[in-house]
């Protein structure tokens, strides 16, 4: 659904959460698209009337809101948090990562599918690397490993102990891609964010604090880059 906003055609989405009290208003930092979550008995007028009596607010994080940055030739991508140059090479096949630079090949027109599908690559390669380490070192079992495009987390784990996981945080420094690593990690033994869960997540990744303040004040824009892996 999209509504006039501010002057501007603007996305609105709605979404019912079992455990929502009241409506939440938000712009998603991925496509600047209003998000209103309603609690289960709430009725989409009213977050279409919520948008509409916001509208100064959302007009005013809209123009703040940082523009995309695209993956394109001569652009830079982070890969574990270090600039990597996007170079075009037509003797590669696809793209590779290599040191400081994303090579690609191909017709340009194809240069961003490219360069998430390298990122992916090399997220579910540093992923199951290090699921696989953090497992062993505290005693438990993962299940299925999976790759998405989440807005809302960085990672999740199943009751089945199978794992999700954003591919964007491979462009994050390594020490917050550990940390979501332990964190979910840790959720194989422990279904709840009690003591006992924090020790072990602790322990899986010292230094936690610094991650989470990285994902506090830079993880938005890892949702700006390039284009969406749906």
């Amino acid at each position: 659904m999209n509504l006039k906003i501010a002057g501007r055609d603007v996305a609105l989405r709605i979404r019912r959460h079992a455990r929502a009290r009241r409506m939440i208003l938000r712009i998603d930092p991925k496509d600047g698209a209003v998000v209103v979550t309603l609690p289960p008995y709430g009725a989409a007028d009213d977050a279409v009337r919520m948008a509409r009596d916001r509208a100064d607010w959302i007009g005013a994080r809209l123009d703040r809101r940082p523009a995309p940055i695209m993956f394109v030739e001569g652009g830079n991508v982070p890969v574990l948090g270090r600039d990597h140059v996007v170079r075009r090479d037509p003797r590669v096949l696809g793209a590779r990562i290599e040191a400081g630079t994303i090579v690609i090949a191909g017709r340009p027109e194809h240069t961003a599918r490219r360069v998430r599908d390298a990122l992916i690559r090399r997220a579910r390669d540093e992923i199951v690397r290090r699921v696989g380490e953090k497992t062993a070192q505290a005693g438990l079992k993962a299940g299925r490993i999976a790759l998405k495009d989440t807005r809302s987390r960085w990672g999740s784990c199943a009751a089945n102990g199978n794992l999700n996981f954003s591919w964007r945080l491979v462009m994050a420094p390594e020490f917050v891609l550990d940390y979501v690593i332990a964190h979910e990690v840790a959720h194989l033994g422990y279904h709840n964010h009690g003591p006992a869960f924090w020790r072990l997540v602790e322990v899986l990744c010292p230094g936690l604090d610094a991650a989470r303040a990285w994902l506090r004040a830079h993880g938005a824009t890892l949702h700006l880059y390039g284009p969406s892996s749906s």
